[in-house]
């Protein structure tokens, strides 16, 4: 006969540890805060096919800016020709590759789209100033996800800022020569 001693008892709450605050965490989500990456290498370097040192420094600068942890992905997309410098000069990423107009931003799309983002991450920052991400960063936003876009200034559409729940360039500003 199956034991019935815990139907009914009120589930006691969580003890809280001293030194450690606690995560806000949404509603029936399982997972720790981690963070999604998806970074358009192509339009951070502001050239169709970046150099490796290109490539390197949009990696320093991103660092620079963006916090990493340790259960965070990158999901890096760029053209074919572009591929080897990309994944030479920012390692451990997870690759997609298409060639094309608008190749880089047609996968990186599809990963926020089809891949459970808002389910699986509780931040997602955009490496691209692209206007074709506005609407995938006001959807996630809708669900919870905090969104940020990481863009060159000059390259950041309005509506993708509009969209995100916060922007950070990703260049420095330029100072008028006095």
């Amino acid at each position: 006969m199956p034991s019935t001693a815990g139907i009914g008892r009120l589930r006691q709450p969580a003890v809280e540890r001293p030194g450690r605050p606690e995560r806000p965490r949404r509603p029936g989500r399982r997972f720790p805060a981690r963070t999604l990456h998806v970074v358009d290498i192509e339009n951070l370097a502001g050239a169709a096919i970046p150099s490796l040192a290109q490539v390197t420094e949009v990696q320093g600068l991103y660092l620079a800016r963006l916090a990493f942890g340790g259960d965070d992905q990158v999901v890096m997309a760029a053209n074919h020709l572009a591929l080897l410098n990309a994944a030479l000069g920012w390692p451990h990423a997870r690759y997609r590759v298409r060639s094309g107009p608008h190749g880089a931003d047609l996968e990186l799309l599809d990963v926020l789209l089809h891949e459970n983002v808002a389910a699986r991450f509780t931040n997602v920052v955009i490496g691209s100033g692209d206007g074709l991400f506005g609407q995938a960063a006001a959807s996630l936003v809708s669900r919870g996800v905090w969104v940020t876009v990481a863009s060159r200034r000059e390259s950041l559409s309005q509506g993708l800022a509009r969209a995100a729940t916060d922007v950070v360039y990703l260049d420095v500003p330029r100072i008028a020569a006095a």
